[in-house]
């Protein structure tokens, strides 16, 4: 029996009174012709046109990462005095780590509002490099395997590395750089990649069991600021450290891990791309636009490489090494401070405040049904008015910057941190979208 026979048969007795034995006889048909009653399944996977390779749960997230925007409520959080959010991460489904202009690294459990700051790890006194004006943690990333946790330490030059999910304290490394990690990258479940404002790349194994021999092994047990015992670990210097050529002080980097690839973004507006397999540099180009370029991100589905610059954004194709597009920010002299890619959708994040999508397939932003772009404009967060702000800043309205957001494993919801982007500004910003 053909299908459209079988909805004949379902109107046909749809009013009429049937025996149990018939029920039985139908039930039986429809698990047997039938076996999923996802109406979605159904007309994807079991159409007798179309592309029978493409999941449904594929198209679900490619329609759903174009509804996204107009889905999404705003949760603002209470992040008590903290100055400035400018990394963060998923943990679990319910938790995010981020960390701070004023150095602290915090765990934020997003349903119950609790935030518990984590110890931060020192380098031995012999070693450790003395830097200006300390800037804070600008990077988190998490191994392949999330089984360790990289960002800064105590002093903004050297690495440090937990153990998740309890972050235990694993390792600081050290003598690495003598300015601030601007951004790190795993290349896989031991071999992490720091870039700094040095100009300098360094390569360092990780080893939650045991160390290489050329990483020094010294057993530490100190007291952090606030009088907490940190239990003892490992300290470790670089496996390699070598000069970016023609760049003047590593702002960010994006590893494309298909390639083995490492593009490397430097301030005075050149992308590096580098050979991850044999730490070596491939070549160099300049970009077009010269102002702010801070932030970069890569999709490995597309092969591209997206960088934030001041008014603009520049998508580069990693085989190429050539401009795709040059896409103009919708708040232009605002400055993209954070980029990230859900699908065929790019967020882009600026520093007055607002969120955007734009659909690469499109080669436009996500509109609402009047024209105009879709977007998330966050809330007021927190600001201090202290000397500084009463002296220079008493009157006016700082939107918050958005220097961090990502989406959780499922993309339904999305972190977005930050802080007031005049430097002078004490303050911060942290929402759930979901």
């Amino acid at each position: 029996m053909h299908s459209e026979s079988w909805m004949h048969v379902r109107r046909s007795h749809s009013n009429v009174s049937r025996c149990p034995e018939y029920d039985e006889r139908i039930n039986s048909y429809v698990q047997t012709y039938f076996p999923r009653k996802d109406i979605l399944y159904f007309t994807q996977k079991h159409r007798p046109i179309g592309h029978r390779t493409r999941k449904p749960e594929a198209l679900i997230g490619n329609y759903l990462s174009h509804q996204l925007p107009i889905l999404l409520k705003e949760t603002e959080y209470n992040l008590q005095h903290i100055n400035k959010i400018f990394a963060a991460s998923w943990v679990t489904d319910r938790q995010v780590v981020f960390g701070t202009k004023c150095n602290k690294l915090i765990v934020l459990d997003l349903l119950t509002k609790q935030m518990v700051h984590i110890p931060m790890l020192k380098s031995a006194s012999e070693n450790q490099f003395n830097v200006d004006c300390p800037c804070g943690i600008h990077s988190i990333a998490i191994n392949p395997s999330r089984t360790l946790l990289a960002t800064g330490g105590e002093s903004v030059n050297d690495l440090a590395v937990y153990r998740l999910p309890t972050f235990d304290p694993v390792c600081i490394g050290e003598c690495g750089h003598r300015d601030w990690i601007f951004d790190l990258k795993w290349l896989d479940d031991e071999f992490v990649v720091t870039g700094s404002r040095d100009s300098k790349m360094a390569l360092w194994l990780v080893q939650s069991d045991s160390f290489d021999s050329n990483g020094i092994s010294v057993q530490s047990s100190q007291s952090d600021d606030s009088g907490m015992v940190v239990p003892s670990y490992e300290h470790i210097q670089p496996q390699v450290i070598t000069e970016c050529s023609k760049a003047e002080k590593v702002r960010a980097l994006a590893y494309h891990s298909k390639q083995q690839d490492l593009a490397v973004l430097s301030l005075n507006a050149f992308v590096h791309i580098w050979d991850a397999r044999t730490f070596t540099q491939k070549n160099s180009r300049k970009l077009r636009h010269a102002r702010e370029n801070v932030c970069m991100v890569v999709n490995e589905d597309r092969g591209i490489y997206a960088i934030g610059s001041q008014s603009y954004i520049t998508v580069i194709d990693d085989r190429i090494s050539k401009d795709v597009s040059t896409i103009p920010s919708q708040q232009i002299g605002a400055g993209v401070r954070s980029l990230n890619f859900i699908s065929d959708i790019m967020t882009v994040g600026t520093g007055a405040g607002s969120i955007f999508f734009y659909d690469l397939k499109a080669g436009k932003y996500l509109e609402l049904n009047c024209s105009h772009p879709c977007s998330l404009s966050v809330g007021k967060g927190w600001l201090s008015h202290d000397e500084t702000y009463q002296d220079y800043f008493a009157g006016e309205q700082y939107p918050n910057a958005i220097y961090v957001h990502c989406f959780d494993d499922s993309c339904t919801k999305l972190f977005a941190a930050g802080g007031p982007l005049p430097a002078g500004l004490w303050g911060n910003y942290g929402g759930l979208w979901q």
